[in-house]
């Protein structure tokens, strides 16, 4: 049985990752990229699906585990009665080949120690055929291979698994390497664990060394973490950024909220854009401009909410009926439907985060801009149609007031394109266009009778990604309606003081996404409504707020998508990149309140 979510730590090389449990077993990999089927897929059922565990012989969780550092390299200790024993486990810079380097040394006394390997290709279901080469064990299915080089003396076949026992003493090191590669080609040269070990280290170091948060805050270390988690989730060959490592880890335990993050959605544009340009990571904010920028390149109509690492579009959803799901939450899902959707606020997120790089300084093509006019030019055809929304509901279509109040955005950011820049275009047309999308907001969006925006028109519900008015521009956080909603939403969305995206009844039929059954408090939310606070001048709640969420954080530093309150355990897809950019985001907010609005729209 797969751990608690929070029992995982992650270990990445910037083009896929993996998720170690607490008791030395890895639960999910996917080779060679983020979004390639899984060769370890215990997470999502048993481990026969496939894992790859390292512990003593005896079990048990670890006592402590700690990154190395501002680093992916993972140290899990366990003290046991025959002595103590550490695992030191991280994923080289790629090179010619994706690996996976698993140290073993022993600190004190002489601990029994057993390595399990179980590779089943293709999301836990192919067995492959396993045969030994050379004293070591090369494991071949289909496209896949996998080759394991240790120093260990003999492995032996135990329950089509490859089982290797032995004994570490105080000062010993034995060392494995498990490396993916084609399996029509020759296995690749093997790399020196010692030195891979050294290399990544480095790589880390310099990395982190330019991380320019050095507030005395207490919080450095939390946003250091978060940045290393969102440089481990990106996919380097191309810029892209995928939301999560995982697939179809719950919303609710036990339910069918279970989705596919692997891939790159524009809804994180612009949030996750400010966290790196104002953390310092200007060569990763060029990276992930320029992706976004080749993604979407095409006719305006076409514009995805969502896509592949290298811009991919097709990603038809599927579900792995042979897979059990975490903790019995079926289906399993690759693939994501929602990428049909039409979201109108994924074109003010995209002229956002246009915005957001030229004023930054980022270089912006003439190609780039003249597809920025025709975004704006298709957005002001179809900003007055209903749309499925920021959360990707699969109900009915609705007029969303989030998604109207982005619409404003690609407008507001077009004028100022003009203004601020001096950027040729009909900027009459888009103040008009500007005016009139503001006017119909603030006429169908509020309920004057109880002083909040509403979810959608016509609606008494509320939705958390109201709480990005004030952070846009689109109306100051003095302004009595701003001072209402978040009111309301503290009322009525508040679980345990954390903050749901919107209402959940129960039934497919009662809930606006469609779907049965509720979910936990969404993370980024939360971090939303302290940057809210502190943008209202109520800097002690909105600090206190950021000190409970970052509570939340597992022992290595890591959020998932959401907290399940009344279990008190993190759920959704894990580690989240929009949780860890929120979390960047509110850190440099709270540093100085002034920055929270300026971030977004350049305005004090």
């Amino acid at each position: 049985m797969a751990g608690r979510i929070e029992d995982y730590a992650l270990i990445g090389d910037t083009q896929t990752a993996a998720l170690v449990c607490r008791d030395g077993s890895i639960d999910w990999l996917c080779f060679p990229r983020f979004d390639s089927p899984a060769c370890f897929a215990a997470l999502l059922g048993t481990e026969e699906n496939g894992r790859w565990r390292i512990a003593p012989a005896a079990g048990g969780m670890a006592n402590r585990r700690r990154y190395r550092g501002h680093s992916l390299i993972l140290e899990t200790e366990w003290e046991t009665t025959a002595g103590t024993v550490r695992v030191i486990d991280f994923m080289p810079p790629r090179g010619q080949a994706p690996d996976i380097v698993r140290v073993v040394e022993g600190l004190s006394g002489a601990v029994p120690m057993r390595s399990e390997l179980r590779p089943r290709f293709d999301y836990g279901r192919t067995i492959p055929w396993i045969r030994k080469v050379s004293g070591q064990v090369a494991a071949v299915a289909g496209p896949d291979a996998l080759y394991l080089r240790a120093d260990v003396r003999s492995y032996r076949g135990e329950n089509f698994s490859t089982v290797a026992e032995f004994t570490v003493r105080a000062g010993d090191r034995v060392r494995f390497v498990l490396t993916w590669h084609p399996s029509h080609q020759p296995a690749p040269r093997p790399v020196d664990p010692d030195l891979a070990l050294a290399e990544t280290e480095r790589y880390w170091g310099r990395w982190s060394a330019a991380c320019r948060y050095r507030v005395d805050s207490g919080w450095r270390e939390a946003v250091l973490r978060s940045l290393v988690t969102l440089k481990a989730l990106t996919y380097s060959p191309t810029g892209g950024i995928v939301a999560a490592p995982t697939t179809s880890l719950p919303e609710h335990i036990g339910g069918v909220r279970n989705w596919d993050y692997r891939y790159c959605w524009l809804r994180d544009a612009t949030l996750t854009l400010s966290a790196l340009l104002r953390s310092g990571y200007l060569e990763e904010a060029k990276a992930w401009r320029e992706w976004l920028l080749r993604a979407i390149a095409g006719k305006p109509e076409d514009l995805q909410i969502m896509y592949g690492l290298a811009g991919e579009r097709r990603l038809a959803e599927q579900e792995l009926d042979w897979l059990p799901g975490y903790e019995g939450s079926r289906p399993v899902r690759i693939g994501n439907a929602a990428v049909t959707q039409f979201q109108l606020d994924v074109y003010g997120e995209v002229l956002d985060a246009l915005h957001l790089g030229r004023r930054a300084g980022l270089h912006t093509s003439w190609e780039a801009w003249s597809l920025q006019q025709e975004l704006i030019e298709y957005l002001e055809s179809c900003w007055d149609r209903p749309d499925e929304g920021i959360w990707e509901v699969r109900g009915p279509r609705r007029h969303f007031v989030h998604s109207k109040v982005m619409a404003w955005v690609a407008a507001d950011r077009m004028v100022r394109a003009v203004e601020e820049f001096g950027r040729s275009g009909d900027v009459a047309r888009w103040r008009a266009l500007r005016e009139r999308i503001h006017r119909e907001v603030c006429e169908r969006g509020y309920d004057a009778e109880r002083n909040t925006f509403t979810q959608y028109y016509g609606s008494r519900d509320l939705d958390a990604a109201l709480l990005l008015i004030p952070q846009v521009g689109f109306l100051p956080p003095d302004d009595k309606r701003v001072i209402g909603t978040v009111e309301a939403i503290q009322r009525e969305l508040s679980h345990d003081g954390f903050i749901r995206r919107y209402a959940t009844p129960g039934s497919a039929r009662d809930n606006v996404d469609g779907l049965p059954g509720g979910e936990g408090a969404f993370l980024a939310c939360t971090f939303w409504l302290a940057d809210d606070l502190a943008l209202m001048g109520r800097l002690r709640e909105a600090r206190e707020l950021f000190e409970r969420l970052l509570d939340l954080r597992n022992d290595v530093g890591l959020l998932a998508e959401q907290w399940d309150p009344d279990l008190g355990r993190q759920v959704g897809n894990f580690p989240q990149a929009f949780s860890h950019v929120a979390l960047v985001n509110t850190a440099h907010n709270l540093s100085g309140p002034e920055n929270a609005r300026r971030a977004r729209t350049g305005r004090g």
